[in-house]
């Protein structure tokens, strides 16, 4: 008993996402009971999990639900717009009458304070009350449902914002260790872990379990069972025993023992040796207090999981399973791994009474000290959610790198490096023999190479790789072998845009940011293969058999995994490689590793299209400065680097023209996404400081463009995300397809109403037009504009036409689509592209400069006409006319034009203007004005870079050397 003379009563509000936060709520509850108070818990979890811990009549259980978390098609896989569509169903359409119900709640049980883990609306509610609230996490839903939102569509973007306003109310947040970012917080508390206690020992639990207590045990911990997944008794290595938790219904194998649904879950994992499962505050927490080993699975679209995952990793207690291992049984190597850790958290684990005594001194109206929040920190707080709501499906940058740096830097309290100003003869080239190639100058090569020497631990030693990534690199190559590096730059597009697909000629410039990938081939019998690997091809027992091994730099960035392996011949199915659909299922598979499909889907289409086979294995290190996302490039970038690696390393001897062919073939048909080839065409064969023109018909080279000396070319970032993966730009290539179908079928029905009509060869043309662009403007108005509809229904198209004749996109019968404005597009496109070319070339006047700007600004609103515009987009594009038409003879406007560029919806601007300081000076002015207007900062992407083709490739190997390389 505690020793209050005056009860308080809590108000205790606990999120209805899984069972988590309600048993870490649990353990403040039993303190602020045990000093004496009483505590109203408005739960949706069952009784138990509180009863377990709490046996009091202070206690008072209200089964109410107030949101919904994350709701989830299984245990690792979340259904984003049905979290939306639920929280909305719970706590939006009935806001009022939850409000109303809440205050008179809260004002019949005189509750003198409330508590949000982290329930929104009881922040709201308790201050229409006029009670006080604190918040009690380690995330916010705002940060969470911000990615929802821009993967399920901008409808339900209001619910964030109402989230964060919501939690405004709150006077401030008891923060947990791994937190992520809470702007929406005036001020925090940082409290140590709070951790559920240990009713039994070790000893106690395996004894009640019939256990013996020198046995290997694993405890399953996932609450659900993902789709598809079968137990057996070849997942454990002998001797081992597995404790099952959560909702698995079928039948386990003798070695797998299924706990009771109520079992008190921390005895548990404390009387184990490691713990499999997903990521989320109470497991962590758990594993970190009682130094169990966690081998754990990554989720998509579960945000807080990078920084719980950080906090894993720094104090030895996690290992990474990667999610086609977990689902086939292939645990082995993961649970030795995992019991070889030396797990040292060290830190205190009363949070939850440091908590209580919080809130019981705020109830008092005590002054707390509380962390700074505002200023700077919670800026960037604000900043990081802003990336998250311009995020798009599919691609997973959720945190940016000086985000992610700092928090590294405030975790381990180790300065970051500063950054170099590298030159060619950087030591690093040094540490190298160069057996064949030229780094051409390029820093961004020297620094590479400065990354790839440091991997190497017999020179430099292993306390250089800090992040996962660098850890799973530094075994990926045999120094004594030769490396092959190739690089391939992004790709500003100037004009030409989305008319690629229909046969357009496009001028693009190729960006200085660029992609390297190093690559070795290995003899089977000589590659080090990580532990996970080697154990399922010794499960195979067929020996040494050829390995893909990758490893991707940036996965510290986001949700994905680092690394990604696989056999060679799962490329095989039978004596042929296998169709691409199957390829695609089996990319898919692991969402946290579909970014495999850019690099290895390079093998296969090597395999398929050319007959290649690969009896080597096969290690690459992908690194890429090409920022994903912004509409430069960085898939072609990724798919251009690596097949250049590849062809050079095998002796392939393949054409620019085919190299780009091919790798579109691998975003086509592995990836699934339905671009046009000038991306990878102008990161193939572009040349630096000049555009590259080509007919995409499909892929005709007419020559390099220079750019006058008076002239430059911008690229700013809209910060909205692009992806040409997404529907929009999907939709806007059907809608091309299909007007080009419905203009053969009135050209022709036109030939058959009348045979001997004017212009037959025209119409016989028309009737067979293979593309868009071979149609001109005036034929289009002329004969044709009239007869397309805005728009038509999918089904409506397929009865009557059958197909809309296009590989890569597939007709949803139930979708409308717009199609007279995205068959005109193209056309114009086609027009403005030529008349753009033959105008650089003009003489130098501003008449040149204004006629090429309004080509540019038309290229814009065609985008905005066909629905691939954007907010971001169109507000630079705006403020660039702002500067131009200025009226401010002492800042006289020279920037003429912007479009947004690639596949729309966001991405990146493309600007022109005369190649002046002031004009250099506005691009700055319009990053300053775009940043105060959306709190985002956009990059300017500003110089170019040769194409992979004149690059070439580097064959290197280590040089031997005597001690460490002398260093500057």
């Amino acid at each position: 008993m505690g020793e209050s003379m005056n009860p308080l009563v809590f108000a205790f509000y606990v999120s209805g996402h899984g069972f988590g936060h309600a048993t870490r709520v649990v353990e403040v509850a039993r303190h602020l009971i045990h000093l004496g108070h009483v505590v109203h818990m408005v739960t949706g979890a069952p009784d138990y999990v509180y009863t377990t811990e709490i046996q009091s009549p202070r206690l008072f259980l209200r089964k109410v639900l107030l949101d919904c978390g994350a709701v989830q098609a299984d245990a690792l896989t979340v259904d984003l717009l049905a979290s939306l569509e639920k929280y909305s169903e719970i706590a939006v359409v009935p806001r009022d009458s939850i409000l109303k119900t809440e205050v008179e709640w809260l004002k019949d049980i005189k509750a003198d304070f409330v508590v949000s883990d982290v329930v929104p609306i009881a922040c709201r509610a308790a201050s229409d009350a006029g009670i006080r609230s604190v918040c009690i996490t380690n995330f916010s839903w705002d940060f969470i449902y911000a990615e929802y939102v821009m993967a399920a569509g901008h409808t339900h973007r209001s619910i964030v914002w109402q989230i964060a306003e919501d939690y405004s109310h709150c006077e401030f947040v008891i923060r947990l260790p791994g937190y992520c970012p809470m702007p929406a917080f005036r001020e925090a508390i940082d409290v140590p872990l709070v951790v559920r206690r240990l009713h039994k020992s070790r000893e106690e639990v395996r004894t009640e379990l019939g256990i013996p207590q020198d046995a290997k045990v694993v405890i399953l911990n996932f609450g659900g069972q993902p789709t598809g997944w079968t137990l057996k008794d070849d997942c454990l290595p002998d001797g081992w025993l597995c404790l099952v938790c959560g909702a698995f219904e079928m039948e386990l194998p003798s070695n797998f023992i299924k706990l009771a649904r109520d079992t008190y879950t921390p005895d548990v994992i404390a009387a184990s040796d490691c713990i499999i499962g997903k990521i989320g505050y109470g497991t962590v927490s758990e594993a970190l207090a009682y130094k169990i080993p966690f081998a754990f699975v990554r989720r998509d679209y579960f945000n807080e999981e990078p920084f719980l995952r950080n906090m894993l990793e720094y104090y030895q207690t996690g290992v990474e399973m990667i999610r086609r291992d977990l689902l086939t049984g292939h645990w082995g190597p993961y649970l030795e791994h995992a019991v070889h850790l030396k797990p040292c958290y060290h830190g205190n684990i009363n949070g939850g009474e440091i908590a209580a005594r919080l809130l019981i001194d705020t109830a008092h109206g005590k002054g707390c000290s509380t962390d700074k929040v505002d200023g700077s920190r919670r800026l960037r707080d604000a900043i990081v959610l802003g990336y998250q709501l311009q995020r798009a499906p599919g691609r997973d940058l959720s945190i940016p790198e000086w985000y992610s740096n700092a928090e590294n830097e405030i975790l381990t309290g180790l300065p970051m490096a500063e950054a170099e100003d590298e030159t060619f003869t950087s030591p690093y080239h040094e540490d190298f023999e160069m057996l064949h190639g030229d780094i051409m100058g390029l820093p961004d090569t020297v620094n590479f190479l400065k990354s790839l020497s440091e991997l190497d631990d017999s020179i430099y030693p292993p306390e250089k790789h800090q992040m996962r990534e660098h850890k799973a690199a530094a075994k990926l190559f045999n120094w004594e072998e030769d490396i092959f590096i190739a690089r391939a730059p992004g790709r500003l597009d100037v004009v030409g845009g989305i008319a690629d697909y229909s046969g357009s000629l496009v001028l693009q410039l190729p960006i200085r940011e660029a992609c390297h990938v190093a690559l070795q081939k290995t003899d089977p019998t000589k590659h080090r293969l990580w532990k996970h690997a080697q154990t399922r091809q010794d499960a195979k027992g067929l020996g040494p058999t050829p390995v893909l091994q990758i490893v991707s730099y940036g996965s510290e960035l986001s949700n994905r995994g680092p690394t990604f392996d696989m056999d060679l011949s799962d490329f095989m199915d039978g004596e042929l490689p296998m169709s691409y659909e199957k390829a695609r299922n089996y990319f898919s598979r692991d969402p946290s590793q579909k970014w495999a499909a850019y690099v290895a889907g390079t093998i296969l289409v090597l395999m398929k299209e050319l007959g290649v086979r690969f009896n080597n294995s096969i290690s690459m290190l992908v690194s890429s400065a090409v920022p994903e996302g912004k509409g430069v490039s960085s898939s072609a970038a990724i798919e251009v680097a690596t097949m250049s690696a590849v062809a050079a390393s095998h002796g392939l001897e393949i054409s620019p023209r085919e190299l780009a062919l091919l790798c579109q073939k691998v975003e086509n048909h592995v990836v699934g996404a339905p671009c046009g080839v000038m991306d990878q065409m102008t990161s193939a064969c572009g040349e630096a400081n000049k555009l590259l023109a080509m007919v995409c018909q499909p892929a005709e080279v007419l020559g390099l463009v220079d750019i006058p000396t008076h002239i430059r070319f911008w690229g700013i970032d809209s910060g909205i995300r692009h992806s040409v993966g997404g529907a929009d730009y999907g939709s806007v290539r059907i809608g091309a397809f299909m007007g080009r179908k419905i203009i053969k079928a009135v050209a022709l029905k036109r030939l058959s109403d009348d045979p001997e009509v004017d212009a037959v060869q025209l119409l016989e043309t028309e009737a067979s037009l293979q593309y868009l662009c071979n149609l001109p403007p005036h034929r289009y108005e002329d004969l044709y504009t009239k007869q397309l509809p805005e728009t038509v229904a999918g089904d409506r198209f397929l009865e009557k036409y059958g197909h809309h004749d296009d590989s890569v996109t597939v007709i949803d019968s139930k979708k409308s689509y717009g199609v007279r404005a995205a068959t005109m597009h193209p056309i114009y496109e086609n027009f403005r592209a030529k008349a753009f070319k033959a105008l650089l070339t003009s003489s130098c006047s501003d008449d040149q400069l204004t006629a090429l700007g309004e080509l540019l600004y038309q290229c814009h609103y065609s985008y905005s006409a066909c629905g691939l515009g954007s907010d971001g987009t169109d507000r630079l594009v705006q403020l660039v006319q702002e500067m131009q038409h200025s009226k401010n003879k002492s800042a006289e406007g020279t920037l003429y034009g912007a479009k947004i560029t690639g596949g729309g919806s966001g991405g990146t601007v493309c600007v022109i203007g005369r190649n002046c300081l002031r004009s250099s000076e506005q691009i700055l002015q319009i990053q300053k004005k775009y940043k105060d207007a959306t709190q985002h900062l956009p990059l300017i992407f500003e110089g170019s870079s040769p194409g992979a083709v004149r690059f070439g490739h580097l064959r290197i190997r280590r040089r031997r050397q005597h001690g460490l390389p002398e260093r500057n």
